[in-house]
């Protein structure tokens, strides 16, 4: 696949089943990514990389866990604790084969602001600098999988569709929160209305 590029994003233990913000069967996508990432070009993989006190944490605000508050003119969902650097669920899945990986690129490190997409923190001004290594690559096709489908998959999707890549999320190597219910939904179509390709690993 001459100049595309595989995005991996956030197969973290804390995302995956037993971890702080598990999402559902989040490890049963990791034997498709290992099957694809070789056939590419240029793999990155993302990290959630949360300081203890992050503004996203539903401890920080002494809330629960997937309430919703206002920061200036961002709605922020409130999240357990997790992708803390240094803790086990920060980790990336042990079953993922990183051998492929060119890039591990961190995100969400700044405790004043959450951070979905790989290519931009949730001001949307923040750039992570992912644009920028991909474009020196002269990569023209970027390919998403990871978690989660409606919400760092979504997003990092979005913005490589808006800075020019020709985009695809490789759907049944992702898996969705679908927190609210009906977010996974939501979000595959607005891939598809923004005219993103959405396929499956065996495509």
């Amino acid at each position: 696949m001459g100049s595309s590029a595989l995005i991996i994003i956030d197969v973290q233990n804390d995302f995956c089943p037993g971890g702080a913000l598990a999402v559902p069967e989040g490890d049963a996508i990791i034997p498709a990514i290992n099957a694809i990432a070789p056939l590419f070009d240029k793999v990155i993989a993302t990290q959630d990389w949360h300081p203890l006190n992050h503004i996203s944490f539903a401890a920080h605000h002494h809330k629960k866990p997937y309430e919703t508050v206002t920061i200036g003119a961002l709605t922020q969902v409130l999240w357990p604790v997790h992708c803390v650097p240094g803790t086990a669920g920060a980790e990336l899945h042990r079953d993922l084969d990183t051998s492929p990986v060119d890039l591990i690129l961190r995100k969400g490190t700044d405790p004043s602001i959450d951070s979905y997409s790989a290519f931009f923190e949730n001001d949307r001004v923040t750039e992570t600098g992912l644009h920028y290594y991909l474009q020196g690559l002269n990569i023209q096709n970027v390919f998403l999988c990871g978690l989660a489908t409606d919400y760092c998959v979504l997003y990092s999707a979005l913005d490589a569709q808006q800075l020019g890549f020709d985009t695809t999320v490789i759907i049944d190597a992702t898996r969705g929160i679908d927190t609210p219910r009906g977010s996974v939904r939501n979000a595959t179509e607005m891939m598809k209305e923004r005219g993103i390709h959405l396929i499956t690993h065996e495509s």
